[in-house]
């Protein structure tokens, strides 16, 4: 008995007391009740005694200290600590090492202070794992208690582990663990079962109730509640334990024995024939739909996992489905642990610590929020791929659950992975490796280098993800196109990473989602870096090694005739030869002539490179055509300068130079009428009767003058400088290659439009047309009005010194019949005189007319550059007198079309 006595935990007790405090036992009674009210307590985690959640719980906190190596390391030293048999506790030794990690600064969520942590219980019976039960729902909690179950660790898929609740509180120091205090039972075994119970004495229990004996004692354990008394059960009722098993089965999506799946309904259903009362099937109803959410999930990735042709995005978003789903299962796991110690346990009625329906319901509120919009995700991504899946997943975190936009962002970090890479390729090597189309930027292997920048590649408008912006797309575009055209174009072999300095890209889910949560930020930083970098490089290499601006001036001085002392002396080498037919015309000849004013003009002096592309072409010719109709310059472009000048942009330039040509012919054929009429003045003055023809052709003449003179100042300073003039800002300021080739789109359009050449203008081109024609006559009737009145005045020259040597010799001067002859001829001239001033008069009065009707045109035209034309063309109202439709002021006419329209 003394030995017995001397093993007792009491006298054990004591003894460690003594021991660590170096005191007498009299002097340590007071430790001694407080050791005996700490181990007689039941204080115990309430967190799930889980390896798993709380090693995920430490990986955690890792990683939101920035620490992801140290994660990996210790994810690794932990799957290598659970293949050897070393440790038998090694959740202990987890949990403890969590506890010491964490900050001492920070509050403490689980226990506010050791008066509070020695106030709590420890577990009740004596081995290494504590025996758990809920608290009886009668007992309230406090806050402390409250914060310390609300503090259960949250796994990777943010469903919560499963913690219980342990009977807490005070636990009096029972008596018989007193120092001093004499033995309650006289025999031995009596003492050890009074000390063992000791242990597990609870509060409502008094001290005498542990020495009571075993047939009258209650139960260890709380006492079930009046409310939770189990309801007997009918004859041949299934049990809930049954059905949780049941449901656990569905849960996976496994028929149950008694829940099985119907396909008529595409649900799952109780056997009807099962008797079970109406509140525990309509619980297993509603659980039941995590069976089928799940189901529809696990079809979707099922089916799509080996589908290679959904490509890298959708594998990526069947790997996110998984994902959850591998929570979701871990989840199921640990309810079928729990329901396997129950049942190795022997619980066979329903207690507060066992899994029932309703607690199932609970636990399974947020995983089935998770699994219903995972089920929503994969009805709203049906049929779609690429930039597109993205999208749709992106919708679905405009929300304001905060859990479900965690989980969407969640998802679409790993959805979004692929396209970031393939960004990041594209944008710093130029490469497009985009095998299933699931890139924003497709590319045509069938176009050829030539039509690289304009036709290769483009944007998939569909797939550009909602969380990109299409002028973030653009500029995307715009940066591998850039660099694929200065290798295959350009031929320049500067590396990539020579050109712009390549970022950190999105490797892993978590650099797409930190990306993703800084659109505005770092990822529009990286956009602009790469764009502002590449299309710089780009502009350089064309105006330092291509000469693209000079090709830009060429045009402007040679195809636009901007080089005025080469343009004059050219037509006046081409003149003999632009008189005769077209059809004897060779462009050997005028290839030389053309060399010969380069030559003789300020010309000589630009680039070879430029000089070498001008040429001359002649067009189709048509009958009666002349040489002066089918002339005309050309350039020739190849290379990456032929990106800007492509063949449309040489075919307006083509049909500009004939118009500006054309226009320049007259001023030229005026220039020669001018002439002719100021020399010949002088001469015909002896002829009278030619006063008035010769007056008429002067008039004429001053009308055209005054026309052609108006409408070359239009042309070359409203249309042709001031368009200049805007294209040379715009590609001083251009940024990429896009901006420069639109700049000088715009301005042959604006040309284009601005000098009549396109569809709306085409009545008033006909009419400019039909006016430079009658110029053309005209210049044909007064040369051979002059022809005719030259040969006259020669003959009568003649006459006179015929006349005047014959009567120096002494003769007569003119015989009679020599005389009459004279006469004869001069009636006959002076005959002609009415008909030439005939062929004047309709000559000018088809000119008026069709003055006149430009003038109508003009005035009637939406452009406000063209209305101020008419009236510079009739400064003097001299069509407007003879017009009625003209006699409305400009700005009345305006106005009414206007309120017109």
């Amino acid at each position: 008995m003394a030995t017995l006595d001397q093993k007792s935990p009491n006298v054990l007790l004591q003894s460690l007391c003594c021991r660590i405090t170096g005191k007498s036992e009299a002097e340590v009674a007071h430790q001694f009740q407080y050791a005996v009210r700490v181990i007689g307590s039941n204080y115990a985690p309430t967190i799930e005694r889980d390896e798993f959640l709380v090693s995920e719980k430490i990986k955690k906190e890792l990683l939101k200290q920035r620490r992801e190596a140290d994660a990996a390391l210790f994810s690794e030293l932990h799957r290598k600590l659970q293949t050897q048999s070393v440790l038998k506790h090694r959740w202990s030794v987890l949990y403890l090492l969590l506890s010491l990690s964490e900050d001492p600064r920070k509050p403490s969520s689980r226990v506010g202070n050791y008066g509070a942590l020695f106030a709590q219980a420890l577990p009740r019976d004596a081995h290494s794992t504590p025996f758990y039960c809920t608290r009886p729902q009668s007992l309230a909690l406090g806050y402390g208690e409250r914060s310390a179950g609300l503090s259960a660790s949250v796994g990777t898929s943010g469903i919560s582990s499963l913690g219980v609740y342990t009977l807490n509180g005070p636990t009096a120091t029972p008596q018989s663990l007193l120092a001093g205090q004499p033995s309650q039972s006289a025999a031995g075994s009596s003492q050890t079962l009074g000390s063992r119970l000791a242990w597990a004495l609870p509060v409502s229990c008094s001290p005498s109730s542990a020495l009571a004996p075993l047939a009258i004692r209650p139960p260890l354990g709380p006492p079930v509640p009046s409310s939770r008394v189990v309801r007997p059960r009918q004859d041949g009722e299934v049990s809930e334990a049954t059905l949780v098993r049941d449901i656990l089965y569905v849960f996976q999506g496994i028929d149950g024995k008694f829940i099985k799946m119907s396909a008529q309904d595409n649900c799952y259903k109780i056997d009807g024939k099962v008797v079970l009362c109406k509140s525990l099937r309509d619980t297993s109803s509603r659980l039941s739909e995590l069976g089928w959410l799940h189901n529809k999930v696990r079809k979707y990735t099922d089916a799509r996992s080996l589908d290679r042709a959904f490509g890298l995005v959708g594998q990526s978003f069947c790997a996110s489905l998984h994902q959850e789903l591998k929570e979701y299962y871990r989840l199921l796991s640990v309810l079928h642990s729990q329901l396997q110690v129950e049942d190795e346990q022997g619980v066979l009625v329903c207690t507060e610590s066992s899994l029932t329906l309703r607690r199932l319901l609970v636990w399974m509120y947020d995983p089935k929020i998770r699994l219903k919009t995972l089920a929503a995700l994969v009805d709203f991504c049906q049929g779609r791929k690429g930039g597109e899946l993205a999208s749709a997943v992106h919708s679905y975190g405009k929300t304001g659950d905060p859990q479900m936009r965690a989980l969407v962002q969640h998802i679409l970090s790993l959805v979004s992975n692929p396209i970031l890479s393939f960004l990041y390729r594209w944008i710093y090597d130029g490469e497009l490796e985009d095998t299933y189309h699931e890139f924003f930027v497709a590319s045509d292997p069938n176009v050829k280098t030539d039509r690289l920048w304009h036709d290769k590649y483009s944007l998939r408008k569909s797939m550009i993800p909602t969380f990109i912006t299409m002028d973030q797309a653009r500029k995307v575009l715009l940066i591998g196109k850039s660099i694929n055209f200065l290798h295959q174009v350009c031929h320049d072999r500067t590396p990539p990473g020579q050109i712009t300095a390549a970022s950190n890209s999105a490797d892993t889910p978590r650099d797409a989602a930190e990306l993703l949560s800084d659109l505005d930020g770092a990822f529009q930083e990286k956009i602009d870096a790469a764009y502002f970098d590449t299309s710089k490089y780009l502009l350089d290499v064309l105006n330092r090694n291509y000469l693209l601006l000079e090709h830009l001036q060429a045009m402007r001085r040679y195809l636009l005739l901007g080089q005025g002392d080469f343009i004059r002396h050219l037509m006046d080498l081409l003149k003999p030869e632009l008189v005769r037919p077209a059809t004897t015309l060779y462009q050997h000849n005028l290839t030389g002539i053309l060399e010969t004013a380069v030559r003789a003009t300020n010309a000589q002096y630009d680039n070879a490179e430029i000089l070498k592309r001008l040429d001359v072409r002649l067009l189709e010719v048509s009958p009666g055509d002349t040489g002066w109709d089918v002339f005309s310059l050309d350039y020739h472009v190849d290379g990456p300068i032929a990106t800007v000048f492509t063949r449309e942009c040489m075919g307006h330039y083509l049909r500009v130079f004939n118009f500006l040509w054309r226009a320049k012919r007259m001023e030229y054929t005026l220039t020669d009428i001018w002439k002719g009429q100021m020399c010949n003045a002088k001469l015909l003055k002896t002829m009278p009767e030619l006063s008035g023809v010769l007056h008429q052709c002067h008039i004429l003449a001053s009308e055209m003058v005054h026309f052609i003179h108006q409408m070359q100042y239009y042309i070359t300073f409203e249309v042709l400088e001031c368009s200049w003039d805007e294209l040379w800002n715009r590609v001083q300021q251009a940024q990429d290659l896009d901006h420069i080739i639109a700049a000088h789109d715009l301005f042959l359009d604006s040309v284009i439009s601005r000098c009549l050449l396109d569809n709306s203008s085409r009545n008033l081109l006909n009419q400019l047309r039909a006016i430079f024609d009658q110029i053309i006559e005209f210049q044909s009737a007064q040369d051979s009005l002059y022809r005719s009145a030259l040969e006259e005045l020669t003959l009568r020259l003649q006459f006179e010194d015929k006349k005047q040597q014959r009567e120096e010799e002494g003769q007569w001067g003119v015989t009679a019949e020599q005389e009459a002859e004279e006469k004869k001829r001069i009636q006959e001239f002076q005959e002609t005189i009415p008909k030439m001033r005939s062929q004047l008069r309709i000559l000018t009065h088809f000119y008026q007319n069709i003055v006149q009707q430009f003038l109508v045109l003009l005035m009637t035209s939406t452009d406000e550059s063209l209305r101020f034309l008419s009236f510079r063309l009739d400064f003097n109202e001299h069509y407007k007198a003879r017009e009625p439709r003209l006699r409305a002021s400009l700005g009345t006419n305006w106005g009414r079309r206007s309120s017109n329209m």
